[in-house]
C-alpha cells in the first residue's frame, strides 16, 4: 500500500510502483463502489455510457453537465439531457439492460474506472423520475434519468490516456433548450427521439413527459 502526495486517492486500489517511470496499471475488481472510487468519480467532468441491444449496433455516448450521482455502494444514476438520438433508452427498453459506465482521468494520476451492471430508464413525467430528480440540478431539456444497479467495479491505470486541461462547460445545450421552450422540446422528442438508429422504439411519451399547456 502507498500514497501519492496530494492525490487524495489510495493508490493501492489502482496501481503498483514500477521504477522511476511511475506506475503500471493492474486490473482490480470490486463488488461495490468504495469511498476512494466515489471520490475519483466525483472529480471527473466527463463519463462514457456503453449499451447494446441483442442484435444491432453498440452505442457509446459521452456525458457531462455535472449530471452523475453516486446514490449508494451499488447504485448510481445520471440525468440525461435531450440530444439528437436516444440509443441507451432504446436498448434498455428492448430488454438488454446491460450498461457500462466509464470514467478516466484527463489530469493528475492515470486512472480508469468502469462500472458494470444493469440499467433502467426513468422517463421524465413518471413517478420514478419524480422521486429521484431532486438528487440532481434538473436542467432544461432533461428527458430521463438512467439508473444503474452496479454489480462490478473495475479499476486500472490509464497511462495511455492523454492529459487535458478542463476549461468550462459549453453551455450550448442548456441555452438551446431554454430558448426553444417546452413546446418545441415536446415536438423534438416526437421527431427525433422515438426510435434508435436500428429502429428500436424508445417508448418515450412526449405528452406525458411535458403535458401540453
Amino acid at each position: 500500500m502507498f500514497f501519492v502526495a496530494g492525490s487524495g486517492i489510495l493508490r493501492r486500489y489502482f496501481c503498483h510502483p514500477a521504477g522511476e517511470y511511475g506506475v503500471i496499471g493492474v486490473g482490480k475488481q470490486f463488488p461495490k463502489i468504495e469511498a476512494e472510487h466515489k471520490f475519483f468519480i466525483e472529480r471527473q467532468k466527463v463519463f462514457f455510457v456503453a449499451s447494446a441491444p441483442q442484435q444491432g449496433r453498440i452505442n457509446v455516448s459521452p456525458k457531462g453537465l455535472s449530471s452523475f450521482r453516486v446514490l449508494g455502494e451499488n447504485d448510481v444514476a445520471y440525468l440525461d439531457c435531450t440530444g439528437s438520438g436516444s440509443e441507451t433508452r432504446a436498448h434498455l427498453m428492448a430488454g438488454d439492460t446491460r450498461l457500462t459506465i466509464m470514467f478516466c482521468a484527463f489530469e493528475g494520476d492515470p486512472v480508469i474506472l468502469r462500472l458494470y451492471g444493469h440499467g433502467r430508464s426513468l422517463m421524465r413525467g413518471t413517478p420514478d423520475y419524480d422521486a429521484l430528480v431532486s438528487e440532481f440540478n434538473e436542467v432544461p431539456g432533461a428527458r430521463q434519468i438512467v439508473r444503474l444497479a452496479v454489480d462490478l467495479v473495475q479499476t486500472s491505470c490509464g497511462m495511455g490516456v492523454p492529459l487535458f486541461d478542463y476549461r468550462k462547460e459549453r453551455g450550448s445545450l442548456l441555452r438551446y433548450w431554454t430558448t426553444r421552450g417546452v413546446e418545441n422540446l415536446r415536438k423534438y422528442w416526437g421527431m427525433k427521439n422515438m426510435k434508435s438508429i436500428d429502429g428500436l422504439p424508445t417508448g418515450f411519451v412526449p405528452d406525458r413527459m411535458v403535458p401540453p399547456s
